[in-house]
């Protein structure tokens, strides 16, 4: 099933009375589970693809539709509740809330959509045993290797049982054992909860685990 459908997306910045086309009429699709990466050279436009899919970034014309509802359309605070129960987010630098522990990292997106405190206990505990983190819920971020905050950080992400991920680099700042790690975990849960994965990236060994692969070059699909 198709979950979101791009159409005629443009991505205008000005730069020095230049007109900098970062994304340039891109027409796109994804369907329900798939596990794809959009890859090309830096200043290719996967960024700001990829910020424009998550609401983060306002499109300069065209449209993004997910479920119907065409994103581009919602007003800024329609957008942030819109964004918080149908977007899952995994950042290149983790971006954990340093004073919360793994397990309430992971509470923090169901606490703001309203979830009872014993739902919210059941799910972060699920996703970080799910993670392998089942043992250390209760330690704050700085306890954590770089590759165990990207794992809060992914259990984070699907805590609010989202239509789709996306993850803009997340193996950037990993080494090997922990990249193949994290990658190996993330295709599970694709599978096992049947949520999209849409990634940015640079890194050859997301591109071999990607069901699909997206090629932007200046901002085009190529």
């Amino acid at each position: 099933m198709k979950i979101i459908e791009v159409k005629n997306l443009n991505k205008i910045y000005k730069e020095n009375e230049l007109e900098v086309h970062a994304v340039n009429n891109v027409n796109l699709s994804f369907e329900t589970g798939e596990f794809a990466a959009i890859v090309g050279p830096s200043g290719s436009g996967k960024t700001t693809f990829l910020n424009l899919l998550g609401g983060l970034d306002v499109a300069t014309s065209g449209s993004i539709i997910i479920d119907s509802t065409d994103m581009i359309t919602l007003s800024p605070s329609k957008l942030i509740d819109f964004r918080m129960r149908n977007i899952g987010f995994v950042f290149q630098a983790y971006n954990l809330i340093p004073v919360l522990t793994a397990k309430e990292n992971v509470e923090f997106v169901m606490h703001m959509q309203g979830r009872s405190k014993a739902e919210r206990h059941k799910r972060s505990v699920e996703l970080l045993e799910a993670v392998g983190l089942g043992d250390r819920i209760n330690s704050r971020p700085n306890k954590l290797s770089g590759g165990q905050q990207q794992r809060v950080a992914v259990a984070r992400a699907l805590a609010s049982k989202p239509k789709f991920i996306l993850a803009d680099e997340p193996t950037a700042n990993l080494d090997s054992s922990s990249t193949a790690t994290l990658l190996d975990i993330m295709e599970k849960l694709n599978k096992e909860e049947n949520v999209t994965f849409i990634f940015s990236t640079h890194d050859s060994r997301v591109m071999k685990k990607a069901r699909r692969i997206i090629t932007l070059e200046d901002g085009k699909i190529v």
